[in-house]
């Protein structure tokens, strides 16, 4: 029987690449992406067209779901679709995030901390707060599994990037102690921290930085090269498997070697 998964911030880049690679894995997936601009966050999100891209690709096996990870009624309903549409629920991945305004702490205002923390920190809590019931109900042979994608900047400080980086290092620490929560249920809770990926919040860091573009960033990684989505999703599609299956609370770097040092 094929295995389920919902994967949040499904319309492009890592969280897409993360649809492409367990559905070659035979899982079917519920992908969520908000599919609209927040108005805080200083560059343009997915669209209604980058989502139905992703289901166009795998046809039955995958259902396009417009929610906002902030929202624990859109949550709900992804988990309800997913359980109603495809029978069960086995996984749940937590990729969408964003990056916000690039300046110093102190120039940031409020709205602006808020749309990163919200997205990254409490869109992960509302997936799996939704999601946790169904997974522990399954039961510990089930292989139950919690993923979020976090970054090598839950390890560093980054210039101009403070927000972002405490919304990573966050995203960390609430894996860490949903894995002990769960722990007694069969379900494993792990992060993944990529280091330079080419995805649009790398493009934006570019931004920030005032560069001309993103391969300046291969610098910081002692592979020389940037990452690719289909990597990050390779080792999030792993966690998710039956392989992985001692292995929880942990904080999985796919960065180049980027936080080797």
């Amino acid at each position: 029987m094929s295995r389920v998964a919902i994967v949040t911030g499904a319309a492009r880049g890592i969280g897409a690449a993360t649809v492409d690679a367990l559905v070659n894995e035979n899982y079917r997936v519920v992908a969520v992406d908000r599919c609209r601009d927040i108005e805080e966050v200083p560059y343009a999100l997915a669209t209604p067209a980058d989502l139905d891209a992703v289901v166009a690709r795998h046809g039955d096996a995958v259902l396009g779901l417009v929610g906002d990870v902030r929202s624990a009624t859109d949550m709900h309903l992804a988990v309800e679709t997913a359980t109603r549409h495809f029978g069960r629920l086995d996984a749940v991945v937590a990729c969408a995030g964003v990056l916000g305004v690039g300046a110093p702490l102190w120039e940031i205002g409020d709205a602006a901390f808020d749309a990163v923390w919200s997205v990254n920190v409490l869109g992960t809590r509302r997936l799996i707060e939704a999601a946790a019931p169904v997974l522990i109900a399954n039961g510990k042979e089930a292989n139950g599994r919690v993923v979020a994608v976090a970054s090598a900047a839950g390890h560093t400080g980054l210039l101009r990037l403070a927000a972002y980086s405490a919304a990573k290092h966050a995203v960390v620490g609430l894996i860490r102690g949903v894995a002990m929560d769960l722990a007694p249920f069969g379900v494993t809770a792990n992060a993944v921290s990529p280091g330079s990926t080419r995805t649009a919040i790398l493009d934006a860091s570019a931004t920030v930085y005032g560069l001309d573009g993103v391969e300046a960033f291969a610098a910081q990684q002692p592979i020389g090269r940037l990452l690719e989505p289909s990597e990050i999703a390779a080792t999030i599609v792993w966690l998710c498997s039956s392989a992985a299956s001692a292995i929880t609370g942990a904080d999985i770097a796919v960065d180049g070697g980027m936080t080797v040092s």
